[in-house]
């Protein structure tokens, strides 16, 4: 009975990180091809890095290397694999853990950074002409229907396409989206809180359950003196 429970604990571990590694492969693959395509500068300067495309990749990168040494550990029944599994999920959910308990204490500075940051980044991007360094603004205005960090004056007289409501270019009246985006940012995060809340909890919960099927298995091979079987 105890084998027959291990055995099934064993390929619930390998379905499980083998779904999660084409996840992660197809985030990577699409990062890849929003490098490729679309040519995005970040919103915030003191971040360069910190964009869709850069984020899509490192996230889908993590989660391919993790979810391959579970699958392969779990396979394998391989004790090296399966604890340095459950230390990287430890490791992760730490990270989690402390990330969020600081957005929580220094929310106030952080809303402040990212006011300063996203002026600095607007400045930057009224300086260049070219629709490429504005990609990712157009983008943000387009989603959050939004111009500017608070308003359209923020352009100056250098308003973007994506701030039109009506054909600005034809029209002697151009019509701008009035909301800046930094308010609606903040009410996009407010109105998903409780959802964000969850999400983070059950990927905890997921996280969690990994490490305890890794140790379950890391104990059962110990006991059973099977080593680092390959």
């Amino acid at each position: 009975m105890t084998h027959g429970c291990l055995k099934c604990l064993k390929y619930t571990m390998c379905i499980a990180n083998f779904l999660c590694f084409i996840c992660g492969v197809a985030l990577v693959g699409f990062g890849v091809f929003m490098m490729v395509n679309f040519k995005v500068t970040a919103l915030t300067p003191s971040l360069p890095s910190f964009n869709l495309a850069n984020m899509l990749l490192i996230s889908g990168i993590i989660i391919s290397c993790v979810s391959f040494l579970g699958f392969l550990g779990a396979l394998k029944e391989n004790r090296c694999l399966l604890l340095t599994f459950f230390l990287m999920l430890f490791f992760l959910l730490v990270v989690e853990l402390t990330a969020a308990c600081m957005l929580l204490l220094y929310e106030n500075d952080i809303a402040n950074w990212v006011e300063h940051d996203l002026n600095k980044g607007l400045e930057e991007a009224k300086g260049n002409h070219s629709d490429v360094s504005r990609s990712e603004w157009d983008l943000v205005q387009k989603t959050f229907d939004c111009c500017g960090v608070h308003n359209v004056s923020d352009w100056g007289d250098n308003v973007p396409v994506s701030c039109c409501l009506n054909d600005c270019t034809g029209s002697p009246t151009p019509q701008y989206r009035s909301t800046g985006c930094l308010d609606k940012m903040r009410s996009w995060f407010e109105e998903n809180f409780l959802t964000t809340g969850i999400s983070v909890i059950v990927l905890c919960i997921i996280e969690v359950l990994g490490m305890c099927f890794a140790m379950t298995l890391f104990c059962h091979i110990s006991r059973s003196g099977l080593g680092y079987k390959l």
